[in-house]
């Protein structure tokens, strides 16, 4: 594609009407609704990878790195919810993913590798860009990344990191997640230059495998850096250090539970939720019903109950609750799961509570790192072989060392979201900018609206974002 004078992003002389701004899930999925949309529109997404429909999540290439949710759970088709399911049943009778066939449980439980997982969506986009070409709607790949975002009253304009510059009527803001072990921050403690990459199990092949490894954080993203470690053949200590202490309950299949918040219209807070969902869960096990049942009943209902939330009720939830909320809802699949607790018996993996405070001089061409231990005043040092950086997902843009969401901040186009988390926007994803009005022209889905919807980064939410959006944005006069 030439390079294109500069100029104001006029009708006549655009690239496309809607320009999506990064195509892993949430880009691939938006463009998706919109090719299925009556009407002739042209799409660009811009994304640097060479394929879309992966992203961060979805480029993993190990069998291992798998979903955290069953396959009845991770349709990205907001209107079947056996989308996902359907589509792996005829995949493994084609011969594929022959792995499954050792996991005696119907495919709706299957918990499928990432990577296999971006296969399903690039699939499904193949056939909506098909669709779309009946329509005479187009969608096009621009393989860059966007450095900079310029909006006037008729249009946008994107700056690529090639120097080459893109017209549309609209753009959308399809980032993502920016994992923490994968972002430079503006104040950056050097973590991430001494740390390996929780994903890389080429770089943690190299390590010898009897070696010390340490690792910041006890969630998900610690999970897969175990997973890493046990496919590159490591066997020595794990030390594992987070403020709190807690690992992800792993992800069981719970039978159906009533809805009971869908009953509850008085129920309007997070603390009226803690307290109800508490009950639910006692009454639960009171029945021999697993305590996941109800808690399952809720997810639903926090966009409904989040935005509801006074900035104060939020604050006490992030503060006080997220910790617990995080493992007890983002679960680990069967599988990781079973690692992790076996590695937990054999004495080789270690959970610490404690706050990481900063990388010390190692002594003997080791890393040391120094800690605060919960419940402790002073400072204690540690010291590895290796680091890793599972500290999960960076939503403060503020802290995003990228040029995009720096420059964004920077010419006002968007604000930080409520508590820091992603960025502010109106309830159908247009974005606010510093002064907070809304956008006419600047959209937003998926991990940005972290702040809007509390959650925001599943597969399903993006999925109904990414409908409501398309049909937002078809409704508009581009």
């Amino acid at each position: 594609m030439n390079q294109i004078p500069t100029g104001q992003p006029g009708p006549a002389n655009r690239d496309a009407e809607i320009l999506i701004v990064g195509g892993g899930l949430s880009g691939a999925s938006l463009a998706a609704q919109l090719l299925r949309l009556p009407g002739q529109r042209r799409i660009l997404v811009i994304e640097p990878r060479a394929e879309l429909g992966r992203g961060e999540a979805y480029s993993a290439t190990e069998l291992g790195h798998t979903l955290n949710g069953n396959a009845a759970r991770m349709s990205i088709d907001p209107d079947n919810a056996d989308d996902l399911t359907q589509w792996l049943a005829g995949h493994i009778a084609e011969g594929g993913w022959p792995e499954s066939r050792r996991q005696p449980v119907p495919i709706s439980e299957l918990f499928p590798p990432r990577g296999l997982f971006g296969v399903y969506v690039q699939q499904r986009l193949a056939e909506a860009r098909a669709a779309g070409l009946d329509q005479g709607s187009t969608l096009g790949h621009v393989q860059a990344e966007v450095v900079d975002l310029e909006s006037a009253h008729d249009g946008v304009l994107l700056t690529l990191a090639d120097g080459r510059r893109l017209r549309g009527a609209v753009a959308v803001l399809a980032t993502g997640m920016f994992p923490a072990a994968r972002t430079r921050q503006t104040q950056s403690s050097g973590l991430n230059a001494a740390a390996l990459d929780p994903w890389d199990v080429s770089a943690m092949a190299r390590l010898d495998p009897l070696s010390t490894v340490l690792i910041i954080g006890s969630g998900l993203t610690m999970v897969d850096a175990v997973v890493s470690l046990e496919q590159a053949g490591h066997r020595g200590p794990i030390e594992v250090f987070s403020r709190h202490g807690l690992l992800p309950h792993v992800r069981r299949q719970p039978p159906a539970w009533v809805d009971f918040l869908g009953q509850a219209p008085e129920i309007r807070s997070p603390r009226q939720l803690l307290h109800a969902l508490r009950r639910q869960c006692r009454e639960a096990q009171s029945r021999g019903i697993d305590w996941q049942a109800p808690l399952d009943t809720v997810r639903v209902h926090i966009p409904r109950l989040w935005s509801q939330a006074s900035d104060l009720q939020r604050r006490q939830f992030v503060r006080h609750v997220r910790p617990w909320w995080e493992s007890h809802h983002h679960r680990s699949p069967p599988l990781s799961d079973e690692l992790v607790r076996r590695l937990q018996a054999q004495g080789r993996l270690r959970i610490h509570a404690a706050s990481y405070q900063g990388l010390e001089p190692g002594i003997d061409g080791r890393l040391a790192i120094s800690l605060r231990y919960r419940g402790h005043w002073e400072t204690a040092r540690v010291q590895g072989d290796a680091l890793i950086n599972s500290s999960g997902i960076e939503y403060d843009w503020r802290r995003v060392d990228r040029p995009l969401p720096r420059q964004l901040l920077a010419r006002g186009l968007v604000r930080p979201g409520p508590l820091a988390l992603g960025i502010s926007a109106d309830p159908r994803g247009a974005v606010h900018d510093a002064q907070g009005q809304a956008a006419p022209r600047l959209f937003a889905l998926g991990p940005p609206l972290r702040g809007l919807w509390w959650e925001s980064t599943a597969v399903t939410d993006v999925a109904l974002q990414a409908k409501a959006l398309a049909a937002c944005l078809a409704g508009l006069s581009l």
